[in-house]
């Protein structure tokens, strides 16, 4: 009797999702809890593991379908897989170790898939010579140019003696001189453009920034912070920190810190707007903006005012090694009643984020960098960081902004209140 392979139960809050690559086909032989297709949805991607072991019947949903929670996806034919057919299965002992030995991300193996392309043959650029979608992109790109032979090589080839120009020729020649030859030339005017189907999340994405543009009445207000306290305590503790704790002490965690510090001192920056209904939330989940290859997501910090510097700078890197390898879940984006972006890391100067409804306000940190500023009558150069807080003006008045902006400055100047909780 045949096994049906079911689309897993979605989350209230997602209604379908898109099939993207089937790794098996019909016919193959398939182990217990094999991925056999990967399902795209607003926010992550979904692996469908095989029900059983047996042979891969009649696949009922194609690449690109949309599919709802309990869709059946395929037919799995049970049959008993052979001790040495699971074990290559699942242990295979490679020969070698080279580049097509490493796992590939979702989004990878399905470049790799459309455009029938042999991953040992791109060279990675990610971690331990993982590839990358950006990889993979840029050899296409490489190999469109190759095939439609856009530029000529420049070729030395041997010029054949012309016989001597005569008075008149000469005369001619100076008057009107012939265009110079470019060594490598266009002998196309091809433009190469590629469609691609908008992804689930960088449409989602889209939909909800869109919304929070229509929808509220956004403002941003600015401050400068000088972050060389900042800078000097985790230069001074950064290494006992890290031997004691296992993970290393970055910025994130200050700003998270003076965060929750500011956003108790002003708690209409930590609620959410339902119809007519204003929320205050009585915790705080801090999202922390995370851009990936497939566009920009949040995981959120649960319950952030109960963890130390520690808990926050290891659960940012569990939020890292979580995106590099596609195994976010709802449970880690769903929520969160506010947001820190970091633009910094990408050279940004100042910007002006834009809300995560139904949260009110978001916090962008950019790049630090030095810039004379007065002390004490005196011009001193210290390492400056602009801040930017945009809020919904429908439930934060400017007062409170500008106050909320002032207080993480302050916590950030005098870290001390941080450590303190003062």
């Amino acid at each position: 009797m045949s096994i049906e392979v079911l689309v897993p139960n979605l989350p209230e809050s997602v209604s379908d999702a898109t099939l993207i690559t089937w790794h098996k086909q019909p016919g193959d032989t398939v182990i217990k809890n094999e991925n056999l297709v990967d399902l795209e949805t607003d926010k992550v991607v979904l692996e469908v593991p095989a029900p059983e072991s047996g042979i891969l019947g009649k696949i009922l949903k194609e690449d690109g379908s949309i599919v709802v929670g309990g869709e059946v996806l395929a037919l799995l034919e049970p049959q008993a897989v052979e001790e040495g057919q699971k074990t290559a299965a699942t242990a295979p002992e490679p020969e070698d170790e080279d580049e097509s030995d490493i796992p590939l991300s979702p989004s990878v193996r399905r470049l790799i898939a459309e455009n029938a392309l042999d991953p040992s043959i791109i060279k990675g650029s990610g971690k331990d010579g993982r590839l990358t979608k950006t990889d993979v992109l840029d050899y296409l790109h490489k190999k469109t140019l190759q095939e439609a032979q856009l530029i000529v090589p420049t070729a030395k080839a041997e010029i054949p003696l012309s016989p001597p120009l005569t008075k008149e020729e000469t005369a001619t020649a100076i008057s009107h001189p012939a265009p110079k030859e470019e060594t490598g030339r266009v002998i196309s005017n091809l433009r190469p453009e590629q469609r691609v189907p908008m992804t689930r999340l960088r449409a989602k994405v889209a939909e909800r920034l869109l919304q929070a543009q229509q929808n509220a009445a956004m403002l941003t207000t600015f401050n400068e912070v000088n972050m060389q306290n900042v800078i000097d305590l985790r230069n001074q503790y950064k290494e006992r920190f890290e031997k004691k704790h296992h993970v290393k002490l970055g910025f994130m965690s200050f700003f998270v810190k003076a965060s929750i510090e500011a956003l108790k001192r002003f708690p209409a920056i930590n609620a959410s707007i339902d119809d007519n209904d204003i929320i205050y939330h009585g915790y705080y989940d801090i999202g922390i903006a995370v851009s990936t290859e497939r566009g920009l997501i949040v995981p959120v910090l649960r319950d952030a005012d109960q963890l130390d510097f520690a808990g926050i700078e290891q659960s940012i890197v569990d939020f890292g090694a979580k995106t590099r390898s596609g195994t976010l879940t709802y449970d880690d984006l769903k929520g969160g009643t506010f947001t820190i972006t970091n633009g910094g890391i990408f050279g940004s100067m100042l910007s002006t984020p834009i809300l995560n409804p139904p949260q009110c306000a978001i916090l962008g940190m950019h790049a630090i960098k030095e810039r004379p500023v007065v002390e004490n009558g005196q011009i001193v150069i210290r390492p400056i960081m602009y801040l930017a807080l945009s809020y919904d003006h429908r439930l934060v008045d400017g007062r409170e902004a500008v106050q909320f902006l002032v207080t993480i400055k302050e916590c950030l100047e005098a870290p001390a209140h941080l450590l303190l909780n003062i």
